[in-house]
């Protein structure tokens, strides 16, 4: 049924136009008027509340900038369109993972202009026969959004080209913007005639439709949204040169889940979420999320993958083998390097080129021997710098033939005509190498198709005379500019501006041993197979699914005007903790219990500087020489280092390796847990360090007789890093109940017996306190992270038992706006140290009055 947000609406702008839920009036399908943002009125919103539902199937509606749709004209003298399925579309192919039980619906627009008078006809029969909506653009409105603004600002400034000059990319023309934003919002406007927002998923795609999720939040403020960009997001020094570079943030931000090919993408975005919008992101059990007003944004990090399907169904194609044949018999005797770009000027062509020239001039013996093989696609945009690129292009390969040509040999034969898929396969099939030397690409998948081709099938080995069981081979040479290089662990990485660099790499993939190109090959052939499009959008799908649990239970509501709005969803009992509250509880209390993690609480995490600053010793020394207080420092370090850096803290009490090691006070011995020996406890840890090796490219499990070791050497070492420290928290919390301790190493991460958690410091302190016969009447416990949780169940059951008194204060504090068992929170370690600075003052002011009476008493 409808969603009952409808009554929660802000209206972005003053407009006539209206929306209605399925069932009702459907929208206008022609926009006329550039920059009206539809609103709800009173009617509409009381009719869509009270609609009942009409669906019983999950559904997925899928938003694109181009429906998967061929449409051609009828030529059978009948008026109308005819329409069919574009095989090579990525949001079909991605239907392949989504299951049989999902409904999908395409929302997008048509590469063919539709005369008005046919465009209901045909939305019509797009419903109906192909479950398309149409979004139809006038074609003033579609050039200025989609040639004007994202081909002229977007896409250059996301492959890193500054507009310095006229002649380099477009200068920020404001008209352009609000076009992309009117298109934007006309495409929401055709979700929402289909879209059941309690239960549907939507999934926007790509850097046409970035302020789409700000229209469809504001629309249903618990709406199940998913992006994914499938370019390159640029680093913060280039996105900031954006005038609009705010509104696209906030905008993205109002999707549930964001998903990049690359965690370089991911990261820069992530930095210029931080540097523009000061919003930082936390890692929680091996997913990156953005605490935005309340809501968790997550961070998606996966390649798209090839369609195996439709690549083997042309493979097994007798056209392929007869193709493969010809060439077979054309470059017999030679080796062939293949190079398959677009003709535009990310692509790096030229810079091939030029390796290639210099590849035949330092190895004369290759002549006649090695061709390159160069396919030039059509560029997707057009303009002067297409034109640039195709002319020098075509000079350089005339230099090249008539410098090194002879009668018979044509060094590079340059194919700048459409190919049929299977004649492009063909190519692949025949190549001994692929060269892929853009200069900056979102991800290119390109190598995953050579790997898939140079597997072959029987037809194809017989046809190359080759033995079917014996073990492949190929050779990749790919940019580290790309967004599929990360995943090719076997391929030669070169940066493409460095001639002598590529040459090198051509000549080191032509010298490389039989052996060795089995195993690259081997190497690639897995990784593609099992990354497979189905494999993405089911994991995409998995994400979205898991953000979205918990919408139903959040309290929302709008705020913000225009592209700034967004949602705030929060628990209602979680709010922020009052100095002024707890010093009042601390001085009318008399037994207490102060529990303190220190990484990310006492100091700011991974700074510099470990060690405890004079200001933290201080406040620390303060809380422990008032007589009525138990402090305990409770840390992941060691015992040594805890030792040596609280050497100053005499009734400090300390806890190492999240409980692990114990000592009550400086003078006092550390004291550890009782090992036992079983290893039963991997039964928990394995499927935990497997979902991490799931979601980190690279990562593996080494499994020991005593010990699970998760190795993170070959994945890229920033995500590898950052992953880790979340597996460590992670393993913390699972095995806390089970005689094992996790601990982090040198690109690893070890689980061995023998640990316990932070909340069995908290429970034995309490217990102490109890059987002292001072129980606790006020206890304090700040953390930061998934291992301080324990502590905070521990002292929020305490409550109801017998080891707090029955008035007891508690205050159970996390850092930072997020979800968590604490029941308050502070915004960072500044504020977390002035409301201890608070207590300490209010210990040393109730010290100088007992001070003071006494000397009355004697004076008296």
């Amino acid at each position: 049924m409808a969603s009952r947000s409808y009554s929660n609406l802000l209206d972005l702008t003053s407009g006539d136009s209206q929306t209605f839920s399925r069932g009702g009036k459907k929208l206008s399908r022609v926009a006329t008027v550039a920059g009206i943002l539809s609103e709800l009125d009173d009617e509409s919103r009381s009719n869509a509340s009270d609609a009942p539902s009409s669906i019983s199937q999950e559904r997925m509606i899928i938003v694109g900038n181009q429906l998967p749709l061929r449409a051609h004209k009828r030529i059978d003298g009948e008026k109308g369109w005819n329409f069919s399925w574009d095989e090579d579309s990525l949001l079909l192919q991605l239907k392949d993972g989504l299951g049989e039980d999902i409904e999908v619906i395409y929302v997008g627009s048509l590469k063919e202009e539709i005369d008005p008078s046919e465009q209901d006809d045909v939305a019509q029969t797009l419903l109906e026969t192909f479950k398309c909506v149409p979004a139809f653009i006038p074609p003033e409105l579609f050039s200025k959004f989609y040639h004007g603004f994202c081909k002229q600002n977007l896409w250059p400034l996301f492959h890193y080209m500054l507009p310095l000059s006229p002649d380099l990319g477009g200068r920020f023309d404001r008209s352009l913007w609000q076009a992309y934003v009117s298109v934007n919002k006309i495409f929401a406007d055709k979700v929402m005639e289909v879209i059941n927002p309690d239960d549907d998923f939507v999934w926007v795609h790509d850097y046409h439709l970035m302020v789409l999720p700000t229209f469809l939040r504001k629309r249903f403020n618990r709406v199940k949204l998913g992006f994914f960009l499938h370019s390159p997001f640029p680093s913060s020094e280039i996105y900031r040169t954006l005038p609009v570079r705010d509104e696209i943030l906030r905008a993205l931000l109002n999707s549930d889940l964001i998903g990049f090919h690359t965690f370089d993408y991911a990261r820069h975005f992530l930095s210029c979420c931080s540097r523009m919008l000061g919003i930082s992101y936390q890692s929680k059990r091996g997913y990156i999320g953005l605490e935005y007003y309340g809501r968790t944004v997550s961070i998606k990090i996966l390649p798209v993958g090839i369609h195996m399907g439709q690549l083997q169904s042309v493979l097994d194609l007798h056209e392929t083998e007869t193709r493969v044949a010809e060439l077979r018999d054309k470059f017999h005797g030679q080796t062939v390097l293949l190079g398959v770009d677009d003709m535009d000027i990310f692509k790096g062509i030229s810079l091939k080129l030029l390796a290639f020239e210099l590849l035949l001039s330092q190895h004369p013996d290759k002549r006649g021997e090695l061709v390159l093989v160069q396919i030039a696609n059509p560029a997707r945009g057009r303009g002067k710098d297409v034109q640039e690129v195709r002319a020098e292009t075509y000079a350089t390969v005339k230099r090249i033939n008539q410098k090194f040509g002879s009668t018979g040999y044509e060094p590079v034969i340059l194919v700048d005509k459409p190919l049929q898929f299977y004649e492009r396969i063909a190519y692949y099939a025949i190549a001994g190498c692929c060269l892929v030397t853009a200069v900056r690409d979102g991800m290119n998948l390109i190598p995953y198709e050579y790997v898939i081709c140079r597997q072959g099938t029987e037809k194809l080995d017989a046809t190359l005379g080759l033995d079917p069981t014996a073990p492949k081979k190929s050779m990749l040479v790919v940019s580290e500019f790309i967004g599929c290089s990360p995943s090719l662990s076997g391929a030669i990485r070169v940066n493409p501006w460095n001639i002598d660099a590529v040459t090198e790499a051509m000549d080191s993939a032509l010298i490389v041993s039989e052996a060795e190109k089995q195993m690259r090959h081997e190497k690639h052939y897995r990784y593609v197979c099992t990354h497979d499009v189905a494999y993405w959008a089911q994991s995409f799908l998995q994400d979205l699914e898991r953000v979205c649990r918990d919408h139903v239970r959040r309290r929302c509501w709008g705020i913000g005007f225009g592209l700034g709005f967004r949602v705030v969803a929060l628990d209602p009992s979680f709010r922020k903790l009052s100095v002024e509250h707890i010093v009042s509880a601390y001085k009318r209390t008399k037994n207490r219990a102060i529990l303190l993690d220190y990484d990310g609480t006492m100091t700011v995490r991974n700074s510099i500087s470990k060690g405890p600053n004079a200001e933290v010793i201080s406040i620390l020394n303060n809380l422990c020489r008032e007589p009525k207080n138990i402090v305990f420092v409770v840390s992941g370090e060691d015992s040594k280092t805890l030792t040596q850096w609280f050497s100053s803290c005499e009734t400090l009490g300390l806890a190492a390796e999240h409980g692990y090691f114990v000592r009550p006070k400086r003078d006092a011995e550390w004291e550890t847990c009782v090992s036992v020996v079983d290893f039963y406890w991997k039964q928990i840890a394995e499927p935990v360090m497997r979902l991490y090796t799931e979601t980190t490219d690279g990562s593996f499990i080494d499994s020991k007789e005593s010990t699970l070791v998760w190795n993170y050497q070959y994945a890229d070492p920033d995500f590898g890093s950052c992953q880790a420290k979340e597996l460590l928290d992670h393993l913390e919390s699972v095995l806390a109940n089970e005689p094992v301790t996790v601990k982090s190493g040198q690109h690893i991460v070890e689980v061995k017996p023998q640990g316990v958690n932070k909340g069995l410091v908290a429970e034995r302190l309490l217990e102490t306190m109890q059987q002292k016969g001072s129980v606790a009447d006020f206890v304090l416990c700040i953390g930061d992270d998934r291992s301080d949780e324990d502590m905070f169940e521990v002292i929020m059951s305490a409550v109801a038992s017998a080891s707090l008194s029955p008035v007891a204060e508690v205050f159970a504090c996390t850092v930072g706006q997020k979800p968590s068992k604490a029941k308050y929170y502070l915004e960072d370690t500044t504020e977390i140290l002035r409301m201890l600075q608070g207590l300490a003052s209010a210990s040393e002011h109730s010290a100088k009055h007992v001070t003071i009476s006494s000397q009355r008493v004697i004076i008296d």
